[in-house]
């Protein structure tokens, strides 16, 4: 299933990197890509190199284990575990694709302090936060599945902690800075990656 696993990767980073970009710079002029921001060795800067070492991975991962590189995790190899993963890879693609497009101009990758972007609470935004990065990590745990080696487990870890990097440390504290009240309101309801889970306590505000 390496071979699934790597034209998944590339599939998926085309659409979800690439043609979204493209489809931002043509409503927007500009591609939304922001890049890795944050003074070299801090929480933000750790955030976007341990996620573009997880894409990197993630895309190293099936091709080293087709080149007979690298062996699979035999705990984790199986046909079971394979049809997880397929199922997951392709959900987690599909859903990746749905939230970005009803983010509309407001995607990004990455975070502008100085820029204010529109508050998305519909669609998929309206019981989760974070339903692109939701998507992301059900992608990365299925091309795990489907190529279960050290490199893929490694890419997985580094791209769940990318993630909570990039949403506790620069996201929430931006949109509450950006938003204020009506970001505490959302935040109090929707989940941050699930719903009902990771709801910020209003009290708080």
């Amino acid at each position: 299933m390496a071979g699934l696993a790597l034209g998944m990767s590339v599939v998926y980073l085309a659409l979800a990197f690439g043609w979204r970009s493209w489809v931002q710079w043509r409503a927007t002029g500009s591609t939304g890509f922001l890049g890795v921001r944050g003074p070299m060795g801090s929480l933000e800067w750790w955030g976007g190199a341990l996620f573009a070492a997880a894409l990197v991975l993630g895309l190293a991962a099936p091709a080293l284990q087709l080149a007979g590189v690298l062996t699979p995790v035999d705990a984790l190899d199986g046909g079971g575990g394979h049809a997880i993963g397929a199922v997951l890879s392709a959900g987690g693609v599909a859903a990746t694709l749905a939230a970005q497009r009803v983010m509309g101009t407001s995607w990004r990758i990455g975070v502008d302090q100085a820029e204010a972007t529109t508050l998305v609470t519909h669609g998929l935004f309206a019981h989760v936060r974070n339903p692109v990065f939701t998507a992301m990590i059900t992608t990365g745990v299925g091309l795990a599945l489907l190529a279960p080696n050290v490199i893929a487990l490694g890419a997985l870890v580094a791209l769940v902690l990318a993630i909570e990097v990039q949403v506790r440390v620069v996201e929430e504290p931006y949109l509450l800075l950006t938003h204020g009240e009506a970001y505490k309101a959302y935040a109090s309801r929707a989940g941050r990656f699930l719903p009902g889970l990771g709801r910020l306590r209003s009290s708080a505000s």
